[in-house]
Order: C-alpha cells, then sequence, then structure tokens
C-alpha cells in the first residue's frame, strides 16, 4: 500500500495497482477510513462524512475474492465512493440530512446505489447535506456544518457539501451528489471538482429524497472529467419505477459509453458562447475575483483554438430565474410524498418537522418550503412557472442555434465561497443567492462544473458549460479538452497525503 499515491487516485490508476497486485481492495478501503478519522473525524474536522458503512471492508475483501476467481466486475471494481445521505443505501443510516431521522436504515439500495454496487463499487459511507437538501451551503441539523478543505473558515456548496468536501480532501476516489438547481455544481466549484448534471431522466431518482421532482438527478463528483464519464457509464439507464427515464429507451447512451474517447478530446475547432449576464460585477469584491479567473480560462480556450464567441446575453435572465422556480411551490408537496411512503419515517410532513424545530436554523429555504401548498395545482404561479420553463429552454436553445455554439460558459456562482459568519449574518441566504447553476436546472438541460482556476487568495473558482438537451458527450469532450490544457485541480493543503496511507 505504501507504494500506491493514494492522494489524487483515479479509478483508472487504482484498477490498474489493484489488478497488479500492487494493493488489494480492502487495503484501499482501509486506508480511505484512516483519511477520513485523519480528517474528517480530527484534524481540520470537515465534518464532511455523517455515517460510515460498517460492512465497507467486508465489501472490499469480495471484492478481492472475486478477482481472485476471475469474476472482475469492470472498472469500478473495488472503487471506494462515497454517497451523498440524501440517496437510500440497504444496511447503511440514511438520514436525508435530518436531525428528525437519526437511525433509519432503508431495506433497499435506492436504484443509482444498486447499479454502483453491482459494478463493483464499495459504497464508502454517506455524505453530509443540508436538510432534505434545501440550501447551496453546509449546513445540516443531522451532520453539522461542513467546511471547505481549501479554507476551512468558508462554505464548500450545497447541498452536496459532504461529498464535495470529501472528494476534494481525497477520502475516497469518487462521489455522488445530487443536483436539484445546482446542487452537485456549486460545491464542485468551491470544492475543485468536477460535477456533472445530467439531462433530467438519464439517471434513476427512486429511492432518493426529492426537492423538486421535475428538476431532480443524481450525479458524479470526481476530481477529474475521465472518472465522472466512468460513473456515467453506470449511472445512466432506464429504471421502470422512475418514468422520467424513459428517455432512456430510445438509446440516448453514447457508443461506446461516456468515457470512451475522451483522451483524443480537443478545443481545436469547438465554438462556445460566454453569457455576460450571468457575470457579477468586476468591481465588487465577491464577484470580481472569479470574473478574473474566468477571464484566464477564457484566454486559455482561446488559445487552445476553439473560437470563443463573447459578450453574450439573455433578455431578462433574472426574470425567467425567478419565475420557473418551483422550490415554494412544489417542494412541500414531493417531499411529504416521499416520506409518507416510508413507514419506517416519522414525521412524515415537512411542516411537522418544521414546526417541531427539528432542523438547522440557517436553512430558510426548508421554512418557506414548510409555508407552501400542500397542493401546487391550486396556485396559479405554479402553472405560470411550469409554462415559463419552455420560454426559458427555448431562449438558451435560440442563444446557441444563433450563433452555432457547442456549448455557453459562464462561473458556476457568481461569487467566490462565502465565509461562514457572513452566512451565520445573513449576508447570503438560499432564496437570494447569486448561482448560475438554476440556468440549467430549471430548463432541463445538461451541465457540466470543470476547476477553472483559483482566485489570488486561494478559492477555487469553477467553469460551467451548458448545452443542448442529451448533449453530454459534448460537454464532457470540451471539459476533458480543458482540463488538459488548464491543469486547474489540486488538492488541498488542509488533507495532505497521509503517513504510511500514500
Amino acid at each position: 500500500m505504501t507504494e500506491f499515491e493514494l492522494q489524487e487516485a483515479t479509478i483508472a490508476g487504482v484498477g490498474a495497482a489493484v489488478r497488479a497486485g500492487a494493493l488489494t481492495c480492502a487495503e484501499l478501503a482501509a486506508a480511505y477510513v484512516a483519511r477520513i478519522e485523519a480528517y474528517d473525524r480530527a484534524g481540520p474536522d470537515l465534518q464532511a462524512i455523517v455515517n460510515l458503512n460498517p460492512g465497507a471492508l467486508d465489501e472490499a475483501r469480495v471484492r478481492d475474492d472475486e478477482l481472485r476467481s476471475g469474476n472482475d466486475r469492470g472498472p469500478l471494481h473495488g472503487i471506494p465512493v462515497l454517497v451523498k445521505d440524501q440517496v437510500e443505501t440497504a444496511g447503511v443510516v440514511t438520514t436525508f440530512g435530518s436531525k428528525a431521522f437519526p437511525s433509519y436504515v432503508p431495506p433497499t439500495d435506492a436504484t443509482a446505489v444498486r447499479w454502483l454496487r453491482e459494478a463493483g463499487a464499495i459504497v464508502l459511507g454517506k455524505t453530509v447535506l443540508p436538510d432534505f437538501a434545501t440550501s447551496w451551503f453546509g449546513f445540516s441539523s443531522g451532520g453539522g456544518e461542513t467546511k471547505n478543505p481549501y479554507a476551512l473558515t468558508r462554505d464548500p456548496g450545497g447541498s452536496s457539501s459532504g461529498t464535495g468536501a470529501a472528494v476534494a480532501a481525497n477520502l475516497a476516489v469518487v462521489g455522488i451528489g445530487e443536483d436539484t438547481g445546482g446542487s452537485i455544481r456549486v460545491p464542485s466549484s468551491f470544492c475543485n471538482l468536477v460535477g456533472v448534471r445530467v439531462t433530467t431522466g438519464l439517471i434513476p431518482r427512486t429511492g432518493m429524497s426529492p426537492l423538486v421532482v421535475l428538476q431532480d438527478t443524481a450525479g458524479p463528483m470526481a476530481r477529474s472529467v475521465a472518472d465522472a464519464a466512468a460513473l456515467l457509464d453506470v449511472l445512466v439507464g432506464y429504471d421502470p419505477a422512475d418514468p422520467f427515464t424513459a428517455v432512456n429507451v430510445a438509446g440516448r447512451r453514447p457508443d461506446g459509453g461516456y468515457a470512451a474517447g475522451l483522451e483524443e478530446a480537443k478545443l481545436s475547432g469547438t465554438r462556445v458562447g460566454v453569457l455576460r449576464s450571468a457575470f457579477g460585477a468586476d468591481d465588487d469584491r465577491d464577484s470580481g475575483p472569479v470574473n478574473a479567473v474566468m477571464a484566464e480560462a477564457l484566454t486559455a480556450f482561446g488559445d487552445a483554438g476553439a473560437h470563443v464567441v463573447d459578450d453574450l446575453a439573455i433578455d431578462a435572465l433574472q426574470d425567467l430565474i425567478v419565475t420557473t422556480s418551483l422550490y415554494t411551490l412544489a417542494s412541500r408537496r414531493d417531499i411529504d410524498a416521499f416520506l409518507g411512503a416510508r413507514p419506517g419515517l416519522d414525521p412524515r410532513r415537512v411542516a411537522d418537522i418544521v414546526s417541531a424545530g427539528l432542523y438547522h436554523p440557517a436553512l430558510d429555504l426548508l421554512e418557506a418550503i414548510a409555508e407552501g401548498p400542500e397542493d401546487p395545482s391550486t396556485d396559479p404561479a405554479y402553472h405560470r412557472g411550469i409554462a415559463a420553463r419552455f420560454d426559458f429552454q427555448r431562449a438558451v436553445l435560440d442563444l446557441m442555434a444563433r450563433h452555432d455554439l457547442d456549448a455557453i460558459v459562464f462561473p458556476d456562482v457568481q461569487v467566490t465561497p462565502p465565509v461562514k459568519d457572513d452566512i451565520r449574518a445573513g449576508k447570503w441566504n438560499t432564496l437570494t443567492y447569486p448561482t448560475n447553476t438554476l440556468i440549467a436546472s430549471q430548463t432541463s438541460l445538461p451541465a457540466v462544473s470543470v476547476p477553472a482556476g483559483f482566485t489570488d487568495d486561494g478559492l477555487p473558482v469553477g467553469m460551467e458549460l451548458v448545452a443542448g438537451p442529451h448533449a453530454e458527450p459534448t460537454l464532457l469532450r470540451i471539459a476533458a479538452a480543458f482540463e488538459r490544457v488548464v491543469g486547474a485541480r489540486r488538492p488541498p493543503k488542509t488533507a495532505p497525503a497521509l503517513a504510511g496511507h500514500g
């Protein structure tokens, strides 16, 4: 194990080492448990993991036995994965981020988790999220306050805060997040990761607590585009229990899978459009540093042979974002339906959880959801929001068509990762936070966040790429080519290599 570099390990690198006999799956899992104890439970005390899988090491030994007997399950065989605690895992406590459910153990895996395990992955543990994924920030009544490993006084982003901080700090090879309005991409941006939001329906949501069913999707969070794509190759598929996945019946998976061909990807000839209406002010202390990093990233695009179409805008962008937002209209119904279908849970309604005070007090959105309609169909604003989504999507796709673009580019979030004390003081709240990730979420379009670089004071900035429905292969190729040109991924200094474990 000492000859294997655990820090920044990749799926391909782990697979090669295991198959060459340089380490075993059990040694690898044990090494990550040691890192979790050193950096998540001690040291910088990241508070990214809410529960470890008590059977993880046993599962790793089974994977070793399988390899010895010639049963190789593929690229994910023996790969330790951390899963957002929004996703049900058989045999592992699942809290949905809430202190209301400290001991709920689901009887079955969510479909995505089942597929990961069938592919040979080892669920190492569950990661912290704000209660029911209702925040951009890492505040959870069930798991504590997750720290950003690049700046411990700052937030890691949410709602996949634990997955973001843990994967960034090398506490597993890869992680699974969930994205409704940006919950994969915000922490990917703040934690120097690659995060993928797929076209809604490509990945089954069965067994995953919802926020807005029309938008929800699980997805990969990784330290490289190749690793994110390898996860997609397992996660994408049709699930009869989730009618949204019917989009997969038409053969949406690319020939050869998502990971195939990424090494040959290049920026030369690519056309990207810069959505300037999604940038903050250059002279603002929070958005100015983000813009400076983005400027360097866009220059790198041009230097690598891409055609950059600048100064694009979508008319009334902020109005479209506000009109198509369904959180305070649909989330109460969607969460209540999920909880109500699980006899082992009590309380089983959002309003009862809030009235009992069983949530983190910083979650303004959860409070607003509890006051929303039990039946959104009775509210005219819900129907206006649904109708406006078609207008919003057309506006994005029309912009791409008029300029013959492969993707639209902008920062995931207009500002740098916020200081925790500023969140507590009310400078930022969920309903007004300047994140651009809502654009893809509320138009049902795919998006990839890729590390763009660091501000002068060492804060990560993520660049978002958005394209038309089912354009994930195009986005991954652009992201992979950009990743090779810029190379902005680097591990945080708060969680260096652990002596004796790589």
